[in-house]
């Protein structure tokens, strides 16, 4: 068996080649949407005397609010003596778990077009190949699966956080009675939504993919060969006895 590189682009033309390479864009969509994000949302505090004070909350990924400061030093506000104050939550395990699938897939899926376009012709005589770019396929559809509900989970809890429920019910300043908080100007979560789309874009790409996979496996071939004979034996005529 020859298992020198050959350049072959023709894999690309095909659904085993040409989903690799969606799969590529799609993760870096993924990561890039989440993991370059970064945000800022803006408090305001009314005064009873008609004297308004603002507050400003940046945060990004990983997205641990807790450590996102909404009063950085001990101040007064309103009249009021104000506490270092931090957000509330931590969505980072969720943001990072949903950010490594994606850097996982994006290099698989590299490695992957490295392999058909290159050594396709070693790919397609073992069998161990097309299995265990299969298993590893299917498992990734499953990472998907999990991490994408996981991280829509967790940018529920951004959102929450940095809403004017929350910081109310966060800032103790809030709660006093001559004063009322509203957060003004919400952080765009526009790109954090689309990760969360891309999330599950990916599984349902990774699952076409596993399909697409399990028909070059033996397992297939071997189903399809069996149907085939199956087919041609009905169809032979039993000759008259005579």
């Amino acid at each position: 068996m020859i298992t020198g590189f050959r350049l072959n682009l023709a894999p690309l033309k095909e659904p085993l080649g040409f989903i690799k390479f969606i799969e590529w864009l799609t993760a870096i969509f993924a990561f890039g949407s989440c993991g370059g994000y970064s945000g800022r949302t803006i408090v305001s505090l009314f005064c009873s005397e008609g004297r308004n004070e603002t507050l400003n909350a940046t945060f990004n990924y990983p997205f641990r609010l807790n450590l996102v400061a909404l009063v950085e030093s001990n101040t007064t506000l309103c009249n009021h003596s104000v506490p270092v104050t931090h957000l509330v939550g931590d969505s980072a395990s969720s943001a990072q778990f949903f950010v490594g699938v994606a850097i996982i897939c994006f290099l698989y899926s590299i490695v992957a077009l490295l392999v058909y376009l290159g050594y396709m012709h070693v790919y397609k005589d073992s069998d161990f190949g097309p299995m265990f770019d299969f298993g590893l396929t299917a498992a990734i559809a499953f990472l998907w699966l999990v991490c994408s509900s996981a991280w829509a989970k967790g940018l529920q809890n951004v959102k929450d956080a940095t809403g004017t429920a929350d910081i109310t019910t966060t800032l103790a300043l809030c709660k006093e009675s001559d004063v009322s908080c509203e957060v003004t100007d919400f952080a765009n979560m526009r790109t954090l939504n689309v990760s969360v789309v891309f999330g599950y874009l990916n599984l349902i790409v990774w699952a076409g993919n596993a399909w697409i996979v399990y028909k070059e496996t033996r397992c297939h071939s071997q189903k399809y060969t069996a149907r085939q004979g199956a087919g041609a034996g009905r169809g032979q005529q039993v000759p008259a006895a005579i």
